[in-house]
């Protein structure tokens, strides 16, 4: 039976979700799931929580997910049956726990024992041998420098199949190895696990298989393909905000294979993204890599050359030269390094930024192809395929959900936040990304009066126990009147066809629209 108590935290919990993103939201969030904790509602708990991991993920802040992720298998221990009829939000909730960890290696913000007994608790629940704790093992290993055990790990994980659902994305996979294996000095290695990233499984790639084997092909002699795929890469890479992390192998390249006045340009158009990096592992290999060009730069005689750097906080905007600014991008590097060394125990990423500085060009440099030959068809080659056929999943991304809407040839809006709008007859429509989740709104047009709560609550909940879609709610905007909303979230976190997004759309259209006429039908 459903009690005042509980129907208070789930119309709070609904109006939550109804704020835009942001610190309100989360510390709303927050709140909540501190209350049912309080009351001892661990559904609500739960759901609170799953909701303010997605807040964060969405706002780029992985490394806050940490706290929710263990409160939440907290709860679970002490009522551990909680989820054995919802599979989905336990496979959900371990994939949240997998990102918890890999915060670890993006900030020494998290704590070595906190995201160790994240991962110790998913092992024994998905197994030492899984893949998505095999991964996690070597990475950790690795980013501590204990390179040994790194390798066991790897083993372990190379021999999957790729069909972990609390993996990260498969389609990745080979460039992650790819990145590990390069780092332990075997170029060739890298180049051969690298091979499997070119199916068109992810979004990311080609462009991300094509940086994780920019170095491999410069060191093994293949300077005209690296200089090709550096090429093609940035094309993508230059704008897109989830590359930053990859910015600093562009330009490593440049530095290492003698195109420093190229790499001078990608550095003067990427600076002012350093002070908003994706994470401080990013930060600290880009201001590496930008030393490491800066330094080879003023060796050749560029050092005076002056870049513009945008101000931030108290720094105010300045023209730099080439020699202090490589000054400058290596004290950064040296200080985050230094900040992941003291909370690791370890000296592994100051000598890794070490050896990073200290590295000397690989060749002499070839010439680099115009981007406009990239312009239109592709060059036949297993690295560069089409986009995916309509029954291949991939990531969900914009570019599938937008062109699932343009299929339909109705109208819709952009909105700034990247959602899309639209209207279908009575109902406003808005499909949004949360991660890896598709979430529609539906929102009715006619309103009721504040009065007629009681109306609008049975309304909803007749809804909800006659109908699969969507979960239908109630909103209170403060105005004197009552917002009749419902929500669809699909989980996609093992990719997506574009036929099986049309239907998804299709389907939320479809019951959206029906939910908004029935609310217009209500009584005057």
């Amino acid at each position: 039976m459903t009690t005042a108590r509980d129907r208070g935290l789930a119309a709070a919990l609904a109006d939550a979700r109804d704020r835009p993103d942001g610190e309100e939201r989360c510390a709303e969030l927050e709140r909540i799931a501190a209350r049912a904790d309080a009351t001892d509602d661990p559904r609500t708990a739960l759901s609170a929580r799953f909701a303010l991991v997605e807040a964060y993920l969405h706002l780029g802040e992985r490394w806050r997910t940490v706290e929710p992720v263990r409160r939440m298998r907290a709860t679970l221990a002490r009522h551990p049956g909680l989820l054995d009829a919802r599979p989905d939000e336990a496979t959900r909730l371990r994939r949240h726990q997998r990102q918890a960890v890999e915060a670890l290696f993006g900030t020494p913000r998290v704590g070595l024992d906190q995201a160790r007994s994240l991962l110790d608790t998913l092992a024994a629940e998905i197994g030492e041998d899984a893949e998505a704790v095999a991964e996690l093992r070597c990475r950790l290993a690795d980013h501590l420098g204990d390179e040994p055990a790194a390798r066991r790990a790897y083993a372990r994980w190379s021999a999957g199949d790729g069909a972990d659902p609390v993996g990260g994305c498969p389609g990745c996979a080979p460039a992650r190895r790819a990145e590990l294996l390069a780092g332990w000095g075997e170029p060739e290695a890298a180049l051969a696990a690298l091979g499997p990233a070119f199916t068109p499984d992810c979004t990311d790639q080609p462009e991300r298989g094509l940086v994780a084997g920019l170095l491999p092909w410069l060191r093994t002699g293949a300077e005209v393909r690296a200089a090709r795929a550096h090429v093609r890469a940035y094309r993508r890479h230059r704008r897109e905000r989830a590359a930053f992390p990859l910015l600093a192998t562009h330009l490593r390249f440049c530095a290492l294979g003698g195109h420093l006045h190229r790499g001078l340009e990608v550095l003067t158009e990427q600076l002012p993204r350093l002070d908003r990096p994706a994470d401080d592992l990013s930060a600290m290999e880009f201001a590496a890599a930008g030393a490491l060009l800066c330094g080879l730069a003023a060796e050749a005689g560029l050092g005076g050359r002056r870049i513009h750097r945008p101000g931030h906080g108290s720094r105010p905007a300045a023209e730099v030269d080439v020699a202090t600014l490589g000054g400058q991008l290596q004290a950064l590097a040296t200080a985050l390094a230094g900040s992941f060394d003291a909370r690791n125990g370890t000296g592994h990423q100051s000598g890794r930024i070490g050896s990073w500085l200290a590295e000397r060009p690989l060749a002499a440099p070839v010439p680099l192809p115009a981007e406009s030959e990239f312009d239109d068809d592709p060059e036949i080659d297993p690295a560069e395929p089409g986009p995916p056929g309509p029954e291949e999943p991939a990531p969900l991304d914009a570019a599938l959900l937008t062109a699932a809407l343009d299929a339909r040839g109705e109208p819709y809006t952009v909105e700034p936040d990247g959602a899309l709008t639209g209207r279908w007859g009575e109902a406003t429509i808005e499909f949004r990304r949360l991660g890896e989740v598709l979430h529609a709104r539906v929102v009715a047009g006619r309103r009721l009066p504040a009065d007629r709560r009681a109306e609008a609550y049975a309304f909803c909940n007749a809804w909800n126990h006659d109908r699969l879609l969507p979960a239908a709610y109630v909103h209170e905007p403060g105005d004197g009147t009552l917002v009749l909303a419902a929500g669809v979230s699909t989980d996609l976190s093992c990719g997506v066809a574009p036929a099986q997004l049309a239907v998804l759309v299709a389907a939320t259209v479809r019951t959206g629209a029906a939910y908004a006429d029935a609310v217009a039908a209500l009584r005057p």
